[in-house]
């Protein structure tokens, strides 16, 4: 059998540790039977769980440290420990090339803060954007940056489009996705002069994507569009709404079926919609968000994530390896900044 991609894993990262990090390894094994791993933590704890995987350990090699950093842990200090830690270690092994990506459950801000020290950011590239699927009425769309920057420039939303789109080709398997930024209104006078400024130079490009222009918020969920754009403050923003609404939802559901005798005899007949709604709507199935712009991949997955959650996040990081989205992106910076709306350098 031909040797995969090596995959580096955080296995002290998230709320449930070697434990769901492993589970969900070895589910993403079965997927793809070429994947190769190193796992990284407390060798004892691996171990332990390990032994339960026979042909995981098999295409496995576990490198120890017994620092971890924790979820209360501010950036700052984990970023101190950035050569002991098990997040660490993971993204150095990238930068050195003995993975071709890292995955880790741990702390958003030590995670994004190690990976910028680590691998800085890909030429043409001014700041990596976070990046994740959402479940629309269609079916998925990309949303970035969803919390690593605060406040972006027209050039920064104009980088995270481009990136966005070949994302999107790659994980939605489309040749032109339709891309647009969110705003708080369609029309063209509407919003930032950043905004603005982005919409412009992403009108008159040639990019394989279709620029549609503006979105609101109420449109995310539709499917209208691939690609949503935003900044890092709105972005989580709109993630985490999204997150509560269909945490509502749900709640509402349940409390509506056991409302009485007869809701719930309505309960049994709705039962298989009600799981295949209950199913889009899980963040398991859709986990994994990504740090763009990097010279090497890193996978963030939620730190709740079970098995399922881990081996789909895994799975993401899988696709990205092998269909070579830094390349993608790298060329389509490089066309970008070479048609004639890209600005010159004495602009």
């Amino acid at each position: 059998m031909a040797q995969g991609p090596t995959i580096a894993l955080d296995a002290m990262g998230g709320d449930h540790g070697p434990a769901v990090v492993l589970a969900g390894a070895e589910l993403a094994r079965i997927r793809f039977p070429e994947i190769r791993f190193l796992i990284i933590g407390r060798e004892d704890q691996i171990r332990v769980v390990l032994k339960q995987y026979p042909k995981l350990e098999a295409c496995s090699e576990v490198i120890h440290t017994d620092d971890v950093v924790l979820g209360s842990d501010k950036p700052s200090q984990a970023l101190r420990r950035s050569r002991t830690a098990s997040m660490g270690v993971a993204i150095q092994s990238v930068k050195d090339g003995q993975a071709q990506a890292a995955v880790s459950a741990g702390n958003t801000g030590a995670l994004m803060a190690m990976s910028k020290f680590i691998l800085r950011t890909h030429e043409g590239i001014d700041r990596p954007a976070l990046v994740a699927m959402l479940p629309t009425l269609r079916s998925e769309s990309v949303m970035l940056d969803l919390g690593a920057n605060t406040e972006c420039s027209a050039e920064n939303l104009v980088q995270f489009a481009v990136m966005g789109a070949a994302f999107a080709r790659t994980v939605l398997g489309l040749n032109r996705p339709k891309v647009a930024l969110l705003n708080i209104g369609e029309e063209d006078l509407k919003g930032t002069e950043d905004l603005k400024q982005a919409a412009t130079r992403l009108r008159e490009t040639d990019l394989p994507m279709d620029f549609v222009g503006f979105t609101e918020g109420d449109k995310i969920g539709v499917g209208e569009v691939d690609v949503i754009v935003t900044d890092g403050f709105s972005g989580n923003i709109a993630l985490k709404t999204a997150e509560g609404t269909a945490k509502l939802i749900s709640g509402l559901l349940r409390r509506a079926f056991q409302h009485s005798i007869w809701t719930k005899i309505g309960y049994v007949f709705a039962r298989s919609g009600l799981r295949a709604l209950k199913s889009h709507l899980d963040p398991n199935n859709h986990n994994g968000a990504v740090f763009l712009g990097l010279n090497g991949l890193v996978v963030k997955s939620h730190g709740s994530a079970n098995a399922p959650g881990m081996a789909a996040a895994i799975s993401l990081a899988y696709d990205l390896v092998t269909d070579d989205i830094s390349h993608r992106i790298a060329q389509d910076l490089e066309n970008f900044r070479a048609s004639p709306a890209a600005p010159t350098e004495e602009a």
